[in-house]
């Protein structure tokens, strides 16, 4: 049995619509409902609910605590294989945190996959649950180390930049 410990840290992929004021904000964690819908055999998910907070209100207190949860769970050691971590983390900054947990834990015992997502889970066309559903695959098949994995990427830290005119992640 796989197990994957995944750490939420709020952003666009948690974000929900509050009807009554119109506002789009990260208020509570959706993903246990992202992760029912997933069809995971041999894989056990513990969730993690650290942060929910949009990624551009994020502070270095707040990277340590997600540096200080990635130890708590043991991705500084190594694990049995198809073990690692996923972090749900908002896209503005994702990539200032995967170089802050690679300079802090520059050999993981297991992968460590950071995504996001453009549009939140609760609205149309989002990349959610595509997302998350690969972090998840990554995983699985990667060897121990920090990456971005999103739509249809794997991309290894460092060197992982947020390309805004194609709403991706993308190397430099």
């Amino acid at each position: 049995m796989r197990a994957i410990t995944l750490i939420t840290t709020g952003g666009t992929i948690e974000k929900t619509y509050d009807e009554a004021t119109g506002e789009l904000s990260n208020r509570r964690s959706v993903v246990r409902r992202m992760v029912r819908r997933l069809r995971l055999e041999d894989a056990r998910v513990s969730v993690v609910e650290l942060l929910s907070k949009d990624s551009l209100h994020m502070t270095d207190d707040d990277r340590t605590a997600i540096v200080n949860a990635l130890r708590a769970c043991g991705a500084d050691r190594p694990q049995d294989p198809g073990s690692g971590v996923v972090i749900l983390h908002g896209t503005d900054t994702l990539t200032v945190t995967g170089e802050r947990i690679l300079a802090e834990m520059p050999r993981p015992g297991v992968p460590i996959v950071l995504t996001g997502a453009m549009r939140p889970f609760e609205m149309v066309r989002s990349d959610a649950l595509q997302n998350l559903t690969e972090a998840i695959f990554a995983t699985g098949v990667l060897a121990p180390g920090v990456y971005c994995v999103a739509h249809g990427r794997a991309l290894g830290f460092p060197g992982v930049h947020k390309d805004r005119e194609r709403r991706t992640f993308v190397r430099v």
